[in-house]
């Protein structure tokens, strides 16, 4: 069943939410899209979240990353509550913690690929550490693209340059949605791959919004949520049994 901690998240977590609720609208047009979760993201670890469409999936990811806020509750990036920072603060704390890889892809199109790599590091004033960098480019085989421009790669290097982005600052955790929604199978089975090593070899936590069973197996657990609740999980997971998981729940 689903992991619902109390109180504040442990050190050793990498992200949590507490009675996390995020409504829209009121009176009978009232949505909510968080119900309630309390949930934790452990560090070194690949998460995925799935769920039934309108499930609050992406709200969820989006409170955690702090690139919206909740009605109520708590979220946290290691034992630091979002709550608690003015926009200051809260701005450098997802620049120098928190990596997010949009489906999107969301790269600045006047930029070469080399220079949105970097952004996140330039915009905080920062080098970054070279030989990590280095490591990420020659990861994910973008070392002869450097020089190119988004327009001038394919749909999978502009995902290899957005999740690399990600990586550079060596942030504590790296939020994707649906990062491999926009790639055809093959191109996504090497994101997935890489984002794989990355916790594998690296070290790295990832949580990721998927609705894909086959992406979901990449992850060492799944958090199940339906109508703004976490209502079961599932650890070291196979594309049949997410898929068996998923018609229980009605997706």
């Amino acid at each position: 069943m689903a992991d619902t901690p109390t109180g504040t998240p442990t050190v050793a977590a990498a992200a949590g939410a507490v009675d996390a609720r995020k409504t829209y609208g009121s009176g009978d047009a009232v949505v909510h899209a968080l119900d309630g979760v309390t949930v934790t993201f452990e560090l070194g670890r690949f998460t995925a979240i799935m769920g039934p469409s309108g499930s609050g999936k992406s709200t969820l990811l989006h409170c955690l990353a702090g690139l919206d806020e909740l009605t109520s509750g708590s979220v946290f990036i290691g034992d630091t509550d979002l709550a608690s920072l003015d926009d200051r603060r809260l701005t450098e704390l997802r620049r120098e913690r928190v990596g997010f890889v949009f489906q999107s892809f969301n790269l600045v199109p006047t930029l070469t690929a080399d220079e949105n790599i970097r952004l996140p590091l330039l915009l905080g004033g920062r080098d970054g550490d070279p030989v990590w960098i280095d490591t990420v480019i020659d990861t994910v085989g973008l070392r002869n693209r450097l020089t190119h421009r988004p327009s001038e790669l394919s749909g999978g290097q502009q995902q290899r340059v957005a999740v690399a982005r990600a990586l550079a600052s060596q942030p504590t955790i790296i939020f994707a949605d649906e990062p491999t929604g926009n790639l055809d199978s093959t191109t996504g089975a090497e994101i997935l791959t890489f984002m794989r090593r990355a916790v594998d070899d690296f070290g790295q936590t990832i949580v990721m919004v998927t609705h894909d069973p086959t992406a979901a197996s990449y992850a060492d657990r799944i958090v199940f949520l339906a109508d703004g609740h976490i209502v079961d999980e599932m650890t070291e997971p196979t594309p049949d049994a997410v898929i068996d998981r998923m018609k229980r729940l009605g997706s």
